[in-house]
């Protein structure tokens, strides 16, 4: 091993030891299930801001954002970017605040007890979808994390990527198990932080290395398309291409997404004070704008840094390992920027970490807080029930490893189409269940179904057809969605009065 590859290796495991240690030192504060996927509803203001964002990025933020900068230049990028700003600033000002009163009010500590509480269903089917939909897109959702860290200590150390990978997922298991929901906040709140040192290390060392910002600029411009957001670069032929208003829409509807995410809701369901939410809502949307800025702008600078020599060109998926190129490079030169290059490599990992950690503790959550209690009644109690809550994390923990075996699995394919799931399933039935009074248990069931299925009949059966078709599947079966809780709620029996008091109590709230 070279003492580039040591120092990466120490800083590395420094980091992966920092965060077992936060999940072993806050296992004494489990005391309940609350505790466990809740964490009480003591979260601070910049913990709940700060964690949200960084369960929500994941190596995308890192790996696929700066890589197809790199390649098309900034209208792919640059207006997904902006869809998930306003996505970011939209559910923290309508949503935060109204679902961290609801769940209080309703007594709900996860987004399928939410549904449940909300329209009183006793026939627990809103229980049991949501958690179903849950775990069916958040099982390969988390694999695609451990693969993703696999492939990075693979890459790096030249070791096989089934043990790096298995070792990756019982880190992340490890510290998630113990110390359960403010366990994994506190470690993406410290994860968002060593995200954004790499993203400023590595825009500052690219920009030196390619030349300084003219020679950026001037290298970006000779590409025809390139700096234009309405109009991309064409690697094949080397020209410019017309980037419609369709693509614009379909780029910008990744931020309908957010409204649906659990590990997301979570955040805002577990502040301390609802009152410190418009605080989280700035640090939040600051850092959100600057970090996928920042990304979108290492792409263009990686393009001119593969010009000056310093890293080679990149094509197709290998754009994606701009910062793991450019980590590298800096390592060479000695020592103490092996152990930065490191630091920098453990913003990747702290990326998809952060992402992983939260969609394990949700997942679990579904299984044994709303399938084997609420559908089932499996009544247990005390350490028994933290127990469980722990072996049902593990469960699902085995079953993601097994799905991340294959290394040659498309890791943002997954994540796209998770996302997409999400967003439609959950997305339109959150939004409708906190601010349409006339919202029914029928309407809240027809919508979750019908947008979930919709986003496997566009994906699979609409979008390949192309042309005015080619839309990111999200954005019709959240439209879809919709129009089903609206249309099947007025034609089904209105809510009950005790929904409905419950309703103008929660929007009465100051």
């Amino acid at each position: 091993m070279t003492s580039a590859q040591l120092g990466i290796m120490l800083a590395i495991v420094v980091y992966l030891g920092f965060m077992l240690y936060i999940g072993i030192s806050f296992s004494r504060r489990n005391n309940t299930v609350d505790d466990f996927y809740l964490g009480g509803r003591k979260l601070g203001p910049f913990v709940t801001a700060m964690s949200a964002e960084a369960s929500d990025m994941s190596s995308w933020l890192l790996m696929g954002l700066p890589g197809l900068a790199y390649l098309t230049g900034i209208a792919d990028a640059g207006w997904t970017a902006i869809g998930l700003i306003i996505g970011t600033y939209l559910n923290w000002l309508i949503v935060a605040k109204r679902i961290r009163r609801y769940t209080h009010v309703c007594n709900a500590i996860t987004l399928p007890d939410f549904f449940h509480n909300r329209f009183r269903d006793k026939s627990n089917l809103l229980l049991l979808i949501s958690a179903v939909i849950i775990v069916i897109f958040f099982i390969p959702y988390t694999a695609s994390g451990f693969a993703a860290c696999g492939k990075l200590f693979s890459s790096l150390f030249g070791i096989d990527y089934l043990p790096a990978m298995i070792v990756s997922a019982i880190v992340i298991v490890g510290y998630t198990a113990t110390g359960g929901f403010l366990a994994a906040s506190t470690t993406d709140f410290i994860q968002s932080i060593i995200m954004s040192v790499a993203l400023l290390i590595v825009l500052g060392y690219g920009v030196m290395t390619a030349g300084g910002m003219g020679a950026v600029m001037e290298n970006a411009q000779a590409l025809p398309g390139y700096l234009s957001m309405t109009l991309t670069h064409n690697v094949e032929t080397g020209e410019a291409a017309p980037y419609g208003l369709l693509s614009i829409v379909t780029m910008l509807a990744w931020g309908l997404g957010y409204f649906g995410m659990p590990h997301v809701l979570l955040r805002f369901m577990a502040i301390e004070d609802d009152r410190k939410l418009s605080l989280s809502r700035r640090v939040a949307s600051i850092w959100v704008v600057i970090s996928l800025a920042v990304a979108v702008f290492i792409g263009v600078v990686g393009l001119s840094m593969s010009k000056a020599g310093v890293i080679p060109t990149l094509t197709g998926s290998d754009s994606e390992t701009i910062i793991v190129r450019i980590a590298d490079v800096l390592s060479q030169h000695g020592f103490l920027f092996a152990i930065v290059a490191g630091l920098i490599l453990a913003g990747i990992l702290a990326s998809t970490m952060s992402t992983a950690d939260s969609q394990l503790l949700a997942a679990s959550s579904a299984v044994s807080q709303n399938i084997l209690y609420g559908v089932f009644h499996l009544n247990i109690f005390g350490k028994a029930s933290m127990i469980a809550a722990r072996l049902t994390l593990v469960g699902i923990a085995v079953i993601a490893v097994f799905l991340a075996r294959d290394p040659s699995s498309s890791v943002f394919q997954i994540v796209s189409f998770a996302w997409a799931g999400f967003g439609a399933a959950f997305g339109p039935v959150v939004l409708f269940s906190l601010f349409w009074r006339r919202a029914n248990r029928w309407g809240a069931l027809a919508g979750m179904l019908s947008g979930g299925a919709m986003v496997f009949i566009w994906k699979y059966l609409v979008k390949p057809l192309g042309g005015v078709w080619n839309v990111y599947e999200l954005l019709p079966a959240f439209i879809v969605a919709s129009l089903f809780i609206v249309v099947v709620s007025l034609l089904t029996p209105a809510p009950s009065k005790e929904i409905t008091d419950e309703f103008d109590q929660v929007a009465a709230m100051k």
